[in-house]
């Protein structure tokens, strides 16, 4: 049977590597969900919940605010790079392995601080979640704000991907639509009697060549915005002129729109072209004017002199900006390190970022600390 070490005695950097060593590849988090269940209930400041593979912990101190800290238990397939190991990098001692980045370093400070601190300041929800890393009908955090949303009532969330350390603010949303277009079949040796549907998108193509995504401001974060093309198809056989062809555009787009009037957007630039939707998932305003976030940017600053930036990818804080609780990514790891055969995380980072997790949720930087 897995097990986890005591979480609170554990330095963080030896239990992030026993969590990243339990294997969870998404579909199979069982086992990691119910080490993670069976060290949290050894809490008794703790009341564990449990939905399918999402483990939920709450403190119960009676305190003014309550705060979310959350994070995905699963991984994308391990390549060769289990078990982690610990070695010398370009920046000091680093870990290498599945889940090191992506994001069991920010699940592992969450459990380390869960056990730790049972007098927090603000009550909390710790969160550890399945299938984050495929279909987003399968995500274990969208499935429990659909049954128990009462377990992520909240006034602030900190998800815990990757982010370098620092506060990743909200995120963009993302939507991908199809342009399909409608040409006519003839014999390749006789082209002139169809119209070639594939060279059809070449006009397409160039707009989106010609495309200047913008930078907008939301809340003081600037989001970089992207409409690109990331799929094209047709085609029928060598000795035909394809009828039809679809490209497949992905649109990135700042949370300051809905994405019905991203998709807009997507149809102003290319007019008059047969366009479907087929997915789209709203992004997330900062937030960060509420003074619980004030708090935490203080605490993450205290430690690591950073300031907070734009999340431009979508990740699940836009689940809980949909329910009306402002959220930001904060955990150890390069983002453009997830997924990758070296995954690697500086064991600095997931350092700094225990250590300003516990000074904000212990209290020891608050506005009322600051102002005295």
């Amino acid at each position: 049977m897995n097990r986890l070490p005591d979480l609170a005695t554990t330095d963080v950097v030896s239990l992030t590597q026993a969590v990243c060593d339990i294997e969870s590849v998404s579909g199979t988090e069982a086992a990691l969900a119910d080490a993670v269940q069976a060290a949290l209930g050894a809490c008794p400041h703790l009341e564990v919940l449990r939905d399918g593979d999402a483990v939920i912990a709450r403190t119960h101190a009676g305190r003014a605010h309550r705060v979310v800290v959350a994070g995905h238990l699963d991984t994308v397939p391990i390549r060769d790079n289990l078990p982690v190991r610990r070695q010398a990098g370009a920046e000091g001692e680093e870990l290498w392995g599945r889940g090191t980045v992506d994001m069991k370093g920010g699940v592992a400070v969450a459990l380390h601080l869960a056990a730790r601190l049972a007098e927090p300041a603000k009550d909390i929800t710790w969160i550890f979640y399945d299938n984050e890393e495929v279909d987003g009908d399968l995500n274990g955090l969208g499935r429990v704000a659909r049954t128990h949303p009462d377990w992520l009532e909240a006034d602030f969330a900190v998800l815990g991907e990757p982010s370098n350390g620092n506060i990743e603010g909200g995120c963009n949303g993302t939507l991908r639509a199809e342009v399909r277009l409608v040409g006519k079949a003839a014999h390749s040796a006789r082209a002139w009697m169809g119209r070639n549907a594939i060279h059809d998108a070449a006009d397409v193509l160039a707009r989106l060549v010609a495309y200047r995504p913008a930078e907008i401001d939301v809340e003081g974060l600037r989001y970089r915005e992207g409409l690109n093309a990331v799929g094209i198809t047709g085609g029928v056989a060598g000795n035909m002129i394809p009828p039809e062809a679809t490209i497949t555009v992905n649109y990135r787009f700042a949370p300051d729109k809905t994405p019905e009037q991203a998709f807009e957007h997507v149809r102003e630039v290319l007019p008059g072209y047969d366009l479907v939707l087929t997915d789209a998932a709203p992004g997330a305003r900062p937030g960060l004017d509420h003074p619980v976030a004030q708090d935490f940017v203080a605490a993450v600053g205290a430690v690591t002199g950073g300031a907070p930036s734009p999340k431009y990818g979508w990740t699940d804080v836009a689940r809980f900006s949909a329910l009306g609780i402002p959220a930001v990514n904060f955990g150890p790891g390069d983002p453009n390190l997830a997924h990758a055969d070296d995954e690697r995380v500086p064991v600095a980072q997931i350092e700094s970022a225990a250590a300003a997790l516990e000074a904000w949720l212990s209290g020891h930087t608050t506005t009322e600390e600051r102002t005295r």
